[in-house]
């Protein structure tokens, strides 16, 4: 039996969420400009419209309530003390030891790599392991003659794996765990549910090292010398250079015929065509796309100057750049969530008065045969894209030790420093603390900071940049989302609309489609959103069927942690994708046979756990 819609203001609040996971799904609107914007609706929406249900009113300041929300802050503690291991290359010695094993047994040493990196994943941040690990794998590749395809992913999508093993595992985990508290459930403690984790798991890290390699194509990652990524950049023609005064066809002579120009400009707004007769002036620009040694092969061959206008065309005097010879590197640099890059445009991001970088090229992730409408440093930049840079090799260690964008040349150290046992001492003590039950994990993280900046383990820059606007923005207004459903019986009506279209089913089938339904929805919009919206819904469905709510609790949490399938899943997807040369139907091919793996797995083991 279909039941009742709920009244107006729950049917709203329904609109409104769907709304937002379509919003979050739009990679041209910044996550936290998206969420501010669905928060916005929601306050003024209830601001005007006053709901009352049962006697208690909803405030709309009740809304503001996920700033401080003790899940929240936890996560946002965890993320500054895994900075302090970052900056200390605390992690280091791991890789080092990792690295060393590749030598004498390949095959082993990549099982260990699995495990090693999904172990670390259950408690600390992801991100900052996954990019200790890339360069490292990427050179043992190379070395080796190993398909670096079959060792990045399996790495990336490991740490996710592991990540679900704990409360601290994931933000998403900590989120779970924090509102199903709050609606009244018991709380659950670090461990709890890392058995069936574990069990799961390891089959699908199986998966990962055996089957996992054989399905992807050899791909050749952008640290490779040979290099195939493609980037656009502009050839600025210079007075004294070969190309003034010449015909296009005299370039491409000269280029042996390799040169492909797509476009010149002369003067703002100006475009000439492309013939091959016309004529070259100085102060033109020509909008070229090759590889970065074809570029610089260009650059000297037409005596042309290879770089994007992003300061202005005199800025660039008055940086005192390092000279163009004397041990200079070209490096890639990632574009990732939460970078000083990601949204801005390379005009704005200012690399050469920041780090004494020459940007040279831009290669765009998802769009690698697309132009630009406008000139390249006026282009916003988007996770995955790649900047071409150069710069003596202390400016590309100085910008890889800010901590602040993943740095591909695979040339400088992982940062190492005496402070690094001293933050692993913090870090064990804030897993211990929680994990005993001696302090909450959100009083133990905080704990755990401020020793971080006592110990001078850490600095208050570093630190400040661990927070990120899109997690914190996303995580309130998810929060403030499942608030409103379950005042007004959104969250209510929705369960009752699953359990009568499932009803008939066995307990076990209710509980691995609303799993399967979570793996889905994290795999398009942010696994932050999918969990804080599925949890109390979870609860509900719990509530009709007259069962425990904890397996459906630990439904939602394993199924929003599945972001296996697409690069937009997750976040390390996007550096993976990257660093590995990767296509989006790399991770389907490998993703969805995962998912697979883990959502059978966990609905089994959670059958027979709790004797559904």
């Amino acid at each position: 039996m279909i039941p009742a819609p709920p009244d107006s203001h729950g049917i709203a609040v329904l609109v409104l969420t769907g709304f937002a996971l379509v919003l979050f799904t739009r990679d041209r609107i910044p996550l936290e400009t998206s969420s501010l914007f669905i928060l916005i609706l929601l306050v003024f929406g209830f601001q005007l419209f006053p709901y009352e249900r049962d006697g208690i009113v909803l405030k709309p300041t009740e809304f503001f309530a996920g700033f401080g929300n003790e899940a929240l802050v936890a996560i946002c503690a965890l993320m500054i003390v895994g900075k302090a291991l970052e900056t200390t290359g605390a992690l280091q010695p791991v890789a080092a030891l990792m690295a060393r094993g590749w030598q004498a047994r390949p095959a082993l040493a990549m099982l260990a790599t699995l495990i090693v990196s999904a172990i670390l994943s259950a408690f600390l941040n992801n991100t900052p392991i996954v990019v200790m690990l890339l360069p490292m794998l990427v050179g043992i590749a190379m070395r080796t003659g190993t398909p670096v395809a079959g060792m990045l992913m399996p790495m990336g999508l490991a740490t996710l794996i592991g990540g679900m093993g704990t409360t601290i595992g994931t933000s998403t985990n900590l989120l779970v765990v924090g509102i199903a508290a709050d609606l009244g459930q018991p709380q659950l403690q670090m461990f709890d549910f890392s058995v069936p984790v574990l069990m799961v798991g390891s089959v699908g890290i199986l998966f990962l090292w055996a089957v996992a390699p054989r399905m992807l194509p050899n791909r050749r990652p952008p640290m490779a010398e040979a290099s195939p990524r493609v980037f656009d950049a502009l050839l600025y023609i210079n007075e004294d250079s070969y190309a003034n005064g010449k015909t296009l066809a005299k370039l491409r002579e000269r280029t042996h015929g390799r040169l492909r120009v797509d476009r010149i400009q002369r003067g703002e707004g100006l475009y000439v065509a492309k013939l091959p007769s016309v004529t070259l002036q100085a102060g033109d620009r020509l909008l070229v796309r090759d590889t970065r040694e074809r570029l610089k092969e260009f650059e000297s061959l037409l005596g042309a100057t290879l770089h994007n206008v992003t300061d202005g065309d005199a800025s660039f005097g008055e940086v005192e750049l390092p000279p163009a010879s004397g041990g200079q590197q070209l490096a890639e640099v990632v574009v990732t969530r939460g970078s000083p890059l990601h949204r801005r445009s390379l005009r704005d991001a200012r690399l050469a008065s920041r780090y004494k970088l020459l940007p040279l090229a831009l290669h765009r992730a998802r769009a690698p045969t697309s132009g630009f409408d406008s000139e390249i440093g006026d282009a916003p930049l988007r996770a995955g894209d790649v900047i071409l840079v150069q710069g003596a090799p202390s400016s590309l260690r100085e910008m890889k030790e800010s901590g602040n964008m993943l740095v591909l040349d695979g040339t400088v150290d992982l940062p190492h420093t005496e402070r690094a046992r001293r933050a692993i001492a913090i870090m064990l003590l804030v897993v211990a603390t929680a994990a005993l039950g001696l302090l909450p994990i959100s009083v133990s993280a905080l704990c755990g900071v401020g020793l971080m900046l006592a110990t001078q383990s850490l600095r208050w820059r570093d630190a400040l940049g661990a927070l990120s606007a899109p997690v914190v923005l996303i995580i309130v207004t998810s929060l403030a989302l499942g608030l409103a459903m379950m005042r007004t019986g959104g969250a209510e009506y929705l369960a009752q609309l699953y359990v009568a279209v499932a009803s008939g089913q066995p307990i076990w089938l209710i509980l691995s489609g609303l799993m399967l339904v979570m793996a889905l929805l994290t795999n398009v919009v942010s696994n932050n959103a999918a969990a804080v919206i599925g949890t109390p819904i979870s609860i509900s469905i719990a509530t009709q069927l007259g069962v425990s709510p904890e397996p459906f609790v630990l439904a939602v949490l394993f199924g929003a942690n599945m972001s296996y399938a697409t690069p937009i899943g997750y976040q390390t997807n996007l550096l993976v994708l990257s660093a590995g040369g990767y296509t989006f139907s790399d991770f389907v091919r490998v993703g969805v046979p995962l998912t697979f793996i883990m959502w059978v797995g966990f609905t089994i083991v959670l059958t027979l756990r709790y004797q559904l």
